[in-house]
C-alpha cells in the first residue's frame, strides 16, 4: 500500500511561483510510474508532468512545459513539482500519482491509469 500526501498550495499572483511536495509511504517510492495532475474548476483532471523509473527524461503536458518542473529526492520519498510563471488558468486542485510499475508512453497521460492518488492541494493563481 502507498500513501501520497501533497502539500504546498496556495494562494499567489499571476507571474509568481509556488513549489508542491508530494511526500510517499512506502519502499517503492522510486519504482513505477509517478507524477502530478491537476482538475481545474468544471474540468476533468488532467495530466500536468509524469516521470518513469529508469527514465532519463520527464513528460510535460504542452501548457505547463518549460514553467514547470517535476524532481525527486528519493532518500527523502518526495516528489517535486516547481511552478513559475504561473497564468490565472494554473488555478487547480493538484495531484500526485502513482503506479507500482512503468506505464506505457502512449497511455501515461492518463489519470484511470493511476492507482494511487494524493489528497489534493489547492492552487490559486489570483492577482
Amino acid at each position: 500500500q502507498v500513501e501520497l500526501v501533497e502539500s504546498g498550495g496556495g494562494l499567489v499572483q499571476p507571474g509568481g511561483s509556488l513549489r508542491l511536495s508530494c511526500t510517499a509511504s512506502g519502499r517503492t517510492f522510486s519504482s513505477g510510474t509517478m507524477g502530478w495532475f491537476r482538475q481545474r474548476p468544471g474540468k476533468e483532471r488532467e495530466f500536468v508532468a509524469v516521470v518513469r523509473q529508469g527514465d532519463t527524461n520527464t513528460y510535460y503536458a504542452d501548457s505547463v512545459r518549460g514553467r514547470f518542473t517535476l524532481s525527486r529526492d528519493n532518500p527523502k520519498t518526495t516528489m517535486y513539482l516547481q511552478m513559475n510563471n504561473l497564468e490565472p488558468e494554473d488555478t487547480a486542485i493538484y495531484y500526485c500519482a502513482k503506479h507500482g510499475n512503468r506505464i506505457i508512453t502512449s497511455a501515461i497521460a492518463r489519470p484511470q491509469m493511476y492507482n494511487y492518488w494524493g489528497q489534493g492541494t489547492q492552487v490559486t493563481v489570483s492577482s
